[in-house]
């Protein structure tokens, strides 16, 4: 249910800070590792700020897919999950924008769909990769921190060296849709932009 009075807290404009900040950091790693041949560097680059993140930022999404799967498990609320939605797509959008200027060029930014197999193997390796993610992150906010921390960054790292030669092993749609309002290349973009199906795990979502 909507709780407008929530916008009168404190706490509820940290927590969509914390979601804006740690987008921003996520991608902005992310896309700086993605200047490196190859899908090795920016999967470790991912789980290790994603491992980090959690245990430094009290465990924020700092995803879409993530939000996505918990709202329609009705463990954060429709005020929460819109505003928190926003936040992680502005701190997708400062973060392309500050890579672009950064970079030698557009190569690293977009995620794409590899020649390795067609777009709808791709789909399907993202789906997998970022259902796995979801089962993890779900299951680590029952745990605290560090061993939540390195659940999710591994299955981050391992998501994205699994799909990573089909898809780009993006498994954030906010990792995608930056680059892609930034440099404004769309190609098989619609890849990237579905949350995966909800494990049927407890999830927690920090203080939401």
């Amino acid at each position: 249910a909507l709780c407008p009075q929530e916008l009168r807290s404190g706490c509820f404009w940290r927590w969509v800070l914390a979601e804006a900040a740690a987008t921003l950091i996520f991608v902005g790693v992310v896309l700086g590792a993605s200047v490196a041949p190859g899908p090795l560097a920016p999967a470790l680059a991912g789980g290790l700020v994603a491992g980090t993140l959690a245990c430094t930022l009290g465990a924020p999404q700092a995803n879409p897919a993530l939000t996505l799967a918990l709202l329609c498990t009705r463990k954060l609320g429709a005020l929460r999950g819109a505003t928190g939605l926003l936040a992680q797509c502005a701190g997708a959008v400062m973060a392309s924008a500050a890579a672009r200027l950064a970079l030698p060029d557009d190569a690293g930014l977009v995620t794409r769909v590899s020649a390795v197999g067609t777009a709808g193997q791709a789909l399907a390796w993202e789906t997998f990769a970022t259902f796995q993610l979801a089962l993890a992150a779900f299951a680590a906010a029952d745990r605290a921190a560090p061993q939540g921390g390195l659940a999710l960054g591994s299955a981050v790292a391992a998501g994205a060296l699994a799909a990573g030669p089909f898809s780009g092993g993006s498994m954030n749609p906010a990792r995608s849709l930056g680059p892609a309002i930034v440099t404004g290349i769309w190609d098989d973009h619609w890849v990237s932009q579905r949350h995966p199906r909800v494990p049927p795990q407890r999830p927690q979502c920090g203080d939401g």
